[in-house]
């Protein structure tokens, strides 16, 4: 199954944290509104988006679909490429 044009290589946790932010912003959600969804507090979608790497995969799943995201995973680029993340 390809890839979509408009997906985003997310290699770091800042990454994921940054794509989880504009992509609320670009739906014009709230964080309380992610937050409800998600069964957290406002507070706590704040923490998250800070830092992402303490978000749980249950919780990122949940997060993902609520944001109208596709998780994928694949193989790494072993092409001899830098292995930074193009934005």
């Amino acid at each position: 199954m390809p890839i979509p044009a408009t997906s985003l290589r997310v290699i770091t946790a800042p990454h994921l944290g940054q794509l989880l932010v504009s992509t609320r912003k670009r739906l014009k959600l709230t964080q309380t509104t992610v937050a409800i969804r998600l069964g957290l507090s406002q507070n706590r979608i704040s923490h998250l988006e800070k830092h992402p790497d303490e978000i749980s995969f249950k919780q990122l799943l949940s997060w993902c679909s609520i944001l109208e995201l596709e998780l994928w995973l694949g193989e790494g680029d072993t092409s001899g490429s830098n292995g930074t993340a193009e934005w």
